[in-house]
């Protein structure tokens, strides 16, 4: 039965996004914090974490209960996400890359509590909180991109950690920290970091099942740019994507090496001026440049939803950056591709930046798992989704792995399994991956004899395998998330949930026969000719099947000329999402256009002539 306060909020998603209904935990979390609880909220890019406080932004403030303090290291975004709500929420944004007087203006707004949604930066929250907090009253704070609090974050930002300090301020309104990429140890770090001990956990899966996870490793250089170019320009001639580079010569390089085939592309780095900075991105959003070759600076925050592809030129740094990546693809929920190309020479570059970074050991560590993520013969998506702490117990049938084109022998490791658990539970799960192999090999090295293990029951169980097969063993079980690493207890294996039931006879365990590196084949890529592979749930949604692709076309076309006179990126007027079904369901009155999803009033009341007309054009031609 439909609370009061549900039905209120359903009808402010439809008025003013669209939206007939939240997506899975959306309200969860929004009743959450409107009770006065703090959250920490993990969903993936393009999984509708903005609504979760947008929507309680605005029945704050028709409710009289104050503004809600949206906090972004993405100044970039915020200007974006102002423009993309409906002209009827008065949302503003504070931070340097705004005018003195806009400021004022902003703050005189808030003071006169006439401001639902402010966006503003850690440094000008920081900086200023002071002089204004006992002034304004607030309903709500959102801490976007949450990770970069963390010490054991992949983006480490100082100014975040200051941003305790809002407790002191506000120790009675509600906390939201959000992000899309959060170990467990980085979800624990966040809620010390911000004092928000007892804050609701809110995981929404990590699975983007429309995104083909595949990894190719290449030798040179030379070998990375050529593979690049055909699988732009074979397998996506048309398409919106992003090249990530570690240095920014690369970045160069490869957007010049792009245009002398041909194909539209631009280089994007942190030494670039400011406003070419800023031309490029416009033109990436606004769908006038296809291709960005980057380094990490570009692409957060970037609410482009019909990329299609993002290609690694190097390994990144750990599996945090990867995901937080890749998931810049398919945001709109149709097909994209995700390519990691990596050499040895990324190992060794990236090796010596963890070594010398403050967090040497942590640092190690992540890039250890992305290597092996990267070498592996397991499904990538379920390797993905476990480091992730989310059980994944199936092939996902959309990655290399999955699709063939990484050669392997699969066997029944079901015994094999059992026998490393048993190890690890007989060691009180205090011991490392290291250990574990010993004990099951046999060995009689002194660490072994000093700790007692050589009179396990297991001891020397597993010597049907050598050392590296039970290494290899053992990351594939980590992979298949039957058990996990505590890295702050000094590396330690513990037993999932999954682990327990394999152990205990409930499940079977299917491992890939262990090979050499040096053996380990790709056979000839799959990509362009597999069948539609058929993804687990996704908070996505999915695109129509009947899609008039020469309607959806015309329809791109009319919402790239309303964006371009209103000085807007195509998708504050529509997503890619709204104009497929726009071209399936082909609306020819008011009423029929405000049905569809991401249609809400004041967008029906601008827009319906103008794609109404090119729909009714559209069918009077055939």
């Amino acid at each position: 039965m439909e609370t009061a306060q549900f039905a209120y909020a359903k009808s402010l998603l439809k008025r003013h996004f669209g939206y007939d209904n939240f997506r899975p935990q959306q309200w969860e979390v929004i009743s959450h914090v409107m009770a006065g609880n703090d959250a920490l909220v993990l969903m993936p890019t393009g999984g509708g974490k903005s609504l979760c406080y947008q929507i309680p932004g605005i029945m704050g403030m028709e409710q009289g209960r104050g503004c809600t303090l949206v906090v972004s290291p993405l100044l970039a975004l915020m200007f974006d996400q102002v423009r993309a709500l409906p002209d009827e929420i008065n949302a503003r944004v504070l931070n340097s890359e705004c005018s003195e007087a806009d400021n004022r203006a902003t703050m005189e707004l808030m003071l006169q509590g006439k401001v639902s949604l402010l966006y503003i930066s850690p440094e000008k929250l920081v900086a200023e909180i002071d002089n204004w907090s006992s002034r304004i009253k607030v309903n709500l704070i959102a801490i976007d991109e949450a990770h970069c609090i963390s010490q054991w974050g992949h983006d480490f930002r100082p100014e975040y950690t200051q941003l305790s300090v809002l407790k002191r301020y506000y120790p009675h309104v509600p906390i939201m920290a959000l992000t899309a990429t959060a170990d467990r140890l980085t979800r624990r770090d966040i809620v010390k970091q911000l004092c928000i001990q007892n804050a609701g956990m809110f995981i929404a899966s990590f699975d983007r099942p429309n995104i083909h996870l595949s990894v190719e490793r290449c030798k040179t250089g030379a070998d990375k740019l050529k593979r690049i170019v055909s699988f732009i320009a074979d397998e996506h001639p048309r398409d919106s994507g992003i090249v990530y580079c570690m240095r920014r010569r690369d970045a160069e390089e490869m957007a010049k090496t792009l245009q002398s085939y041909g194909i539209d592309a631009g280089a994007f780095h942190a030494g670039i001026p400011a406003g070419e900075k800023h031309q490029i991105q416009r033109d990436f959003v606004n769908d006038d440049l296809r291709v960005v070759c980057a380094t990490i600076a570009f692409g957060m925050g970037i609410d482009k939803s019909n990329v299609r592809f993002v290609i690694h030129y190097n390994m990144p740094k750990s599996i945090e950056n990867y995901y937080q990546e890749i998931g810049r693809a398919g945001r709109d929920g149709a097909p994209a591709d995700a390519l990691m190309l990596y050499s040895y020479s990324d190992v060794k570059a990236l090796t010596s930046f963890a070594e010398s970074s403050g967090q040497a050991g942590v640092n190690m560590d992540k890039l250890r798992r992305m290597q092996e993520y990267a070498e592996g013969y397991t499904c990538r998506r379920q390797t993905l989704i476990n480091y992730f702490n989310e059980p994944f117990d199936h092939e996902c049938g959309n990655c290399d792995v999955c699709d063939g084109t990484v050669a392997q022998e699969r066997i029944d490791g079901t015994l094999l399994a059992q026998k490393a658990m048993s190890a690890i539970a007989r060691t009180e799960q205090k011991a490392d991956a290291s250990m574990v192999v010993k004990i099951l090999t046999g060995s009689r090295q002194a660490d072994v004899i000093a700790a007692g293990y050589d009179r396990l029951p297991t001891y020397g169980k597993g010597n049907e395998a050598g050392y590296w097969e039970w290494r290899d063993y053992l990351l594939q079980m980590l992979h298949q998330g039957l058990i996990e690493v505590s890295y702050e207890n000094s590396n330690h294996l513990h037993i999932t949930a999954m682990g327990w039931d394999v152990l205990r006879g409930k499940r079977g365990v299917c491992l890939s026969k262990h090979q050499e590196r040096s053996s380990v084949a790709k056979k000839p890529s799959a990509r362009a000719s597999r069948e539609k592979p058929q993804p687990s749930a996704s908070p996505l949604p999915s695109p129509q099947e009947d899609v008039d692709q020469e309607l959806f076309d015309r329809l791109r076309d009319m919402r790239k000329a309303i964006a371009k006179a209103s000085g807007v990126p195509p998708y504050v007027v529509f997503h890619d999402t709204t104009l497929r079904e726009m071209a399936a369901k082909k609306p020819v009155t008011k009423e029929a256009f405000a049905q569809l999803s991401g249609v809400g009033e004041s967008k029906c009341e601008k827009y319906w002539r103008s794609f109404v007309s090119v729909v009714q054009q559209h069918q009077a031609s055939h």
